[in-house]
């Protein structure tokens, strides 16, 4: 991480945060045991810089993500952005959160209302929080972010499944900048996608970051993605995290077993290079 991104405040703190997900059995549905998809994990991010939070699939990463936006309840822990406590934010303040704290799904398809048109997609938030007067204002700052995403501007009269799945991503991405955020949740927003549209959304990504200067939670389980566009690295197993530092020394100096089992599994680029593969008997890998 540069010294510019080191020297800058905190935006988000997360401290001992919990979700755990009740475990129901019998005729009455009573509750025997907790399954403890996220438990006691810590972290933060500043202004202007990207935390990865990577780890294998079910490992409780996508949960963080969405608990600290409010969009599951939590079990536990304090969540802080700019200094606001966001679980003990009522509902007018949420409102205000939601404005500066946004999410990039998964997968690019789903999260797009199939019947609703473009302009109608992205200009719904700007519609919903009052931030434009009419529809030709909200036409207009619909067409500018979809120009500032790689799109063009008659796009917005059609609907998604006009488009491919680096197109629809890009969309999704228009749809999480129309608020004007300082933090974006990024949930593993270019595992859907081919390898080398992988690399256009990432860049794009950062591009938007430098010129807009927000702040990234990145989830994925790829740590050549997460190498790529990450500034520090939290590395999540079984619920918690294991490991935490800058980029360099998670990649090139990782201590922990499950961060070094993680890095051998990435593909060597020169195939008369061999990598020993690390195996855990507890990892899902």
């Amino acid at each position: 991480m540069s010294d510019a991104k080191s020297d800058q405040p905190i935006l988000l703190e997360v401290k001992n945060l919990k979700t755990w997900f009740p475990i129901r059995r019998g005729l009455l549905q009573r509750t025997v045991g907790h399954v403890k998809a996220v438990d006691d994990v810590s972290f933060f991010v500043r202004r202007g810089e990207t935390l990865g939070l990577v780890g294998e699939s079910g490992c409780g990463k996508t949960t963080v993500g969405r608990t600290l936006l409010r969009l599951i309840p939590n079990s536990g822990g304090d969540v802080r952005f700019d200094g606001r406590d966001v679980f003990a934010a009522n509902a007018l303040d949420l409102r205000n959160l939601r404005r500066e704290m946004q999410i990039i799904f998964q997968d690019p398809g789903g999260s797009l209302n199939p019947r609703m048109r473009v302009g109608n997609i992205i200009g719904e938030p700007l519609e919903v929080h009052g931030l434009t007067s009419g529809p030709d204002e909200t036409r207009a700052r619909v067409e500018e972010l979809l120009v500032k995403c790689g799109m063009w501007k008659q796009a917005a009269d059609r609907y998604p499944h006009e488009f491919s799945g680096g197109q629809r991503q890009r969309i999704g991405i228009a749809r999480a900048l129309a608020l004007n955020p300082r933090l974006i949740v990024c949930d593993e927003p270019t595992s859907a996608l081919d390898v080398s549209i992988q690399s256009q959304i990432l860049n794009l990504l950062a591009d938007l970051q430098q010129e807009m200067g927000l702040s990234y939670l990145f989830i994925s389980h790829d740590m050549a993605v997460i190498h790529h566009i990450c500034d520090r690295i939290a590395v999540m197993f079984n619920g918690k995290i294991v490991e935490e530092g800058t980029r360099d020394e998670i990649i090139n100096a990782p201590k922990h077993e499950y961060t070094q089992a993680l890095l051998s599994a990435v593909p060597e680029a020169d195939p008369r290079r061999k990598k020993q593969r690390i195996k855990l008997a507890n990892a899902r890998m």
